[in-house]
């Protein structure tokens, strides 16, 4: 399903000509839960390294040149565990395996992943834009705008969202892609509740804004119906934003405000 022209959802991943975005993978979760005495079995990550694998077969023939990780790839704040220096590194060469480069756009759980990412050669940066109409990257060291033919509406600003940049950056883009709110809707059936991750499309000061899915498998997320939103991005009336929510397909549930009617 695409959510823009251009942008298809996959999965919890989204595909823009030869890239694909995923966000909020929280390596090392299950290892912080065990320490604090929960007894979560550690089968996430294997769920998610099939996961992905799913959506790279999903793409098809299609080459998938780069893969950006939209923040938050591990999940300590201050420190490496033992698990996030392995699974991080399997879990990058396994995105190597089918494409020539990894990015990471650092987030707010990624204050230490300098000497993961060495391993790897992989880059961290602040944001990445893409012109998703050659697929160009514009170098994300300046905020120069790149001399092209093309006008703002198609280039991707893709930004983790705990805090919005200057309007200097922002003026680049069309539309803006950020994970870090986890965004899910809770569904009840009788006495039976369900949580379902999904996407978020709106805008932010006339921009599309599309809000990605933490890709993690037991990170449940902010239930939109319900629960105050982390994102400044999001510090706005969600009504007419579009929720898109993701099982086994995609499910367009329409306009926020709808739902939250229905309540």
């Amino acid at each position: 399903m695409e959510i823009l022209p251009g942008l298809k959802i996959l999965n919890q991943a989204l595909y823009c000509n030869n890239t694909l975005i995923i966000s909020d993978i929280h390596i090392g979760y299950e290892e912080m839960l065990n320490k604090r005495g929960f007894l979560i079995p550690r089968l996430q990550f294997e769920d998610m390294l099939k996961r992905i694998e799913e959506i790279f077969g999903l793409v098809g023939s299609k080459r998938v040149e780069r893969v950006i990780i939209n923040g938050d790839l591990k999940h300590e704040f201050g420190s490496i565990s033992e698990q996030e220096w392995r699974n991080t590194l399997k879990f990058i060469d396994l995105l190597s395996k089918y494409c020539n480069e990894v990015i990471i756009v650092k987030g707010n759980h990624d204050m230490i992943l300098g000497p993961i990412a060495r391993k790897r050669n992989v880059k961290i940066v602040d944001y990445y834009m893409i012109d998703y109409n050659t697929n160009e990257l514009i170098n994300k060291n300046s905020l120069k705008p790149k001399k092209n033919k093309y006008n703002k509406s198609n280039k991707i600003l893709v930004i983790h969202g705990d805090k919005i940049p200057g309007k200097e950056l922002l003026s680049q883009a069309g539309t803006i892609i950020i994970g870090h709110e986890h965004p899910a809707i809770s569904l009840r059936e009788g006495a039976r509740v369900e949580q379902f991750k999904c996407f978020l499309k709106g805008k932010f000061m006339g921009n599309n804004l599309i809000v990605l899915p933490s890709f993690n498998t037991i990170i449940e997320g902010t239930d939109l119906l319900m629960d105050k939103v982390l994102s400044p991005f999001l510090k706005q009336n969600l009504a007419n934003f579009e929720i898109y929510a993701v099982e086994d397909k995609v499910y367009d549930f329409g306009k926020l405000g709808k739902l939250r009617k229905r309540l």
